[in-house]
């Protein structure tokens, strides 16, 4: 049996490979949206990729199913469970086959079981693995997606707060606990094959340990720890973090289909001077230093780091079509992080260097929590808080007002007019974005605070 892990850092998504090697099949579970490594891989080992399936119809990430069937002819296999709503609608001209509960297939000689765990979605599945190859008398592992993370389990809110569907957070939360009853009487060896690591937004405290076995879950994953339902449904549904507002688009693309990406992925770097009149949106993926130093009036501030494709999500419009500021050997890169969340309409970039060859460049002004304090003293400023919820919550400055940096462009109009604005976020990165953000809708008179409130409470704490 061949058996490969694959890791997007960008998203915190694994998906996998399981291959029978005496006859050369292969299956991918949750491919990611750029298939090379899949390919890669299945060449590298003399593999076919005749089958792809998913465990659920995904928020986070734009799946790489369509894009795999297409280029191997490989079968999806796809979960026919839960309501009419959250059926695939794509797979009417290709070769498919519905999965329910109960049902099996096989990759050459590895069993895959089917059990429907809803929770996080309704139609969730997992898959348990046998090797009938190696003549194995019991399951090695089980595929997870979004069930059970190393640590945690998904969390069964998202359809209510990304797409409004009412009370669904309850019933997930409810669906999730007697779907770890059954996870429970899985034997304590089998390994545990989760579609998330850390930094995901899939769940709350998700770890960073790539697998784990039912058994050590039971001891240590709080979720099943919690024998009472109704203390289960409170614990699971309480402190989720906000989700971003671009995995309401994701469900609906995954479940109707994503495109095809285009035969060539090349972008073309433009003139500079080029860049100051298009129609599109403008991120420049430079360092917040770099930005705050000198930018393009009118960009946003997205630097390339593992929170990208996070804040290219939350912030970036489906419709609108988008230049970058960026090094060249990180364009393709970019260009790959945004086609895994459905951005496919970026139209060309100018190389870093080039901004320094553009007059009239905007600046903001960087000030220490020192600078804070004596500013606050002399002149009338609004502080805005853009951490999330939780961490206001944990502790603020009782002047801010809070407005988390995802949602900030939709509350603009919370922030008084004719005030010079300061941002800050826990250490100064996410407050960077936002007085990118802020600038661009024409808040000129931005600041904001190197080290952020973290820095500020320690410098309250030496002059008590």
């Amino acid at each position: 049996m061949f058996l490969k892990s694959f890791f997007d850092e960008n998203l915190a998504q694994n998906s996998y490979m399981v291959g029978c090697q005496k006859t050369g099949e292969a299956l991918v579970i949750d491919p990611a949206r750029d298939i090379q490594p899949y390919l890669e891989t299945a060449n590298k080992n003399a593999l076919r990729i005749t089958k792809v399936t998913e465990t659920h119809i995904h928020a986070d990430f734009l799946s790489g199913s369509r894009e795999l069937a297409n280029e191997t002819g490989g079968a999806l296999y796809l979960s026919s469970e839960g309501d009419e709503e959250w059926k695939y609608n794509f797979v009417k001209n290709l070769n498919h086959k519905w999965l329910k509960d109960g049902d099996y297939f096989h990759v050459g000689n590895v069993r895959l079981d089917v059990l429907h765990t809803p929770g996080h979605t309704p139609e969730s599945l997992s898959f348990l693995l046998t090797d009938k190859g190696g003549k194995a008398p019991v399951p090695m592992g089980i595929f997870t997606g979004d069930f059970v993370f190393v640590g945690d389990v998904g969390r069964p809110d998202l359809l209510e707060k990304s797409i409004g569907a009412s009370g669904t957070a309850e019933q997930g939360a409810r669906a999730m606990f007697q779907s770890l009853s059954r996870f429970k009487e899985l034997p304590d060896f089998i390994q545990v094959w989760p579609g998330h690591g850390a930094g995901s937004a899939c769940g709350k405290s998700l770890g960073a340990v790539p697998s784990s076995t039912v058994g050590y879950e039971k001891i240590t994953n709080w979720a099943l720890t919690i024998g009472d339902e109704n203390q289960f449904v409170t614990t699971l549904i309480d402190g989720q973090p906000e989700p971003p507002s671009y995995f309401r688009v994701m469900k609906k693309f995954n479940k109707e289909g994503p495109d095809l990406l285009p035969l060539d992925g090349s972008l073309d770097r433009i003139k500079p001077e080029e860049i100051l009149y298009g129609e599109y949106t403008i991120i420049d993926t430079r360092s917040k230093e770099k930005f705050a130093y000198g930018h393009i009036e009118g960009s946003l501030n997205i630097p390339v780091n593992k929170s990208f494709a996070n804040w290219s999500g939350w912030l970036l419009d489906y419709h609108q079509d988008i230049t970058l500021v960026a090094d060249d050997q990180k364009v393709d890169d970019i260009i790959r992080t945004l086609q895994s969340i459905g951005f496919d309409r970026t139209v060309g970039y100018i190389e870093s260097t080039d901004v320094d060859n553009i007059t009239d460049l905007e600046i903001y002004k960087n000030i220490t929590v020192k600078e804070l304090e004596d500013t606050l003293k002399r002149e009338d400023y609004v502080i805005i808080d853009v951490r999330n919820q939780s961490e206001w919550e944990e502790g603020h400055m009782d002047q801010a007002v809070h407005i988390m940096l995802g949602t900030l462009p939709n509350r603009l109009d919370e922030i008084p007019k004719g005030k010079k604005v300061i941002v800050h976020c826990k250490s100064g990165g996410r407050s960077a974005i936002a007085a990118s953000i802020l600038q661009a809708n024409g808040f000129k008179e931005v600041i904001n605070v190197t080290g952020g409130y973290d820095a500020w409470k320690r410098y309250m704490e030496t002059i008590k």
